[in-house]
């Protein structure tokens, strides 16, 4: 079963029991720095990134599925819709993109793919496990002269000021722990001009589809992930990290406290996910 179900399914869904408020929306990235979520779990910041890495250090060889199971496959049209609106130039044109959290590779590998022959990226993950996954993709695709792997914290990016072309991050800036920061580092490493550009899960606007989705995300995913990939505490915390994170109005207000301008978004599938775009001033 998939949230891409019809109505019917939604109907028979909302009798049984209002998803939306079993698993309530929680307050993301909290002003007063002395507490920070991990999933439904209120924890010390501190202690955020190892648990994330761990969840992670579990998912990394199967991390495209667990995108399939989230999204029920939509991902891989998201991601091209993402790299469409990106827009990579196709000419001899340089140009350097820094895709954060990167992971398994998939968003650099299309936006090379797309570009002309001067496009290059650099992967950017802070997990050793997805670093790895990606790096083996990157070489596989014969692209190891295009695109260079390199491990980094998105809230302290081992880049020089004005490096980069284009900033992209997808399906992860919602598991980093403070999140103005790590769009001020986005800000800081991009070029006067340069495009900043999010994929995120999001919080869905459509009647009826908002609570299919909720109950294919905590009745469903942790069970297809148990069966999957042999586990299903890293899906369970996946899932609740999407509800933590600030909708489609409150980040692109955060976007903008950043410093970025022309910021937009665009909602995916009835706001399951959306695109949110900022350019560097």
């Amino acid at each position: 079963m998939t949230f891409s179900a019809g109505v019917a399914g939604a109907s028979a869904i909302a009798q049984h029991q209002d998803w939306r408020y079993a698993y309530p929306m929680m307050q993301a990235n909290s002003p007063d720095k002395i507490s920070s979520r991990f999933g439904f779990e209120t924890i010390a910041p501190q202690a955020k990134q190892a648990k994330v890495n761990e969840v992670f250090s579990e998912v990394a060889e199967n991390y495209d599925l667990m995108n399939d199971l989230m999204s029920g496959g939509l991902h891989r049209l998201w991601k091209a819709d993402f790299v469409t609106w990106l827009g990579p130039p196709k000419s001899a044109q340089r140009f350097e993109l820094l895709d954060v959290a990167g992971g398994t590779g998939d968003i650099a590998l299309r936006v090379v793919k797309a570009g002309g022959p001067s496009t290059r990226a650099v992967l950017c993950d802070i997990s050793p496990e997805m670093l790895g996954v990606g790096k083996k993709r990157v070489a596989k695709a014969g692209l190891s002269d295009q695109i260079t792997c390199t491990a980094g914290n998105a809230e302290a990016l081992p880049f020089a000021d004005r490096s980069f072309d284009a900033y992209t991050i997808a399906f992860g800036i919602r598991n980093v722990t403070h999140i103005d920061q790590a769009l001020r580092e986005a800000y800081r490493v991009l070029r006067p001009g340069g495009h900043f550009m999010c994929l995120e899960f999001s919080q869905v606007q459509v009647p009826m589809l908002d609570r299919l989705y909720d109950f294919h995300s905590f009745q469903i995913i942790p069970k297809l992930g148990k069966l999957a990939a042999g586990a299903a505490e890293p899906y369970q915390y996946l899932v609740e990290s999407i509800r933590n994170f600030p909708d489609q109005e409150r980040f692109r207000d955060m976007i903008r406290e950043a410093g970025f301008g022309q910021v937009s978004y665009r909602n995916l599938t009835g706001g399951v996910a959306a695109i949110h775009s900022g350019w560097r001033i």
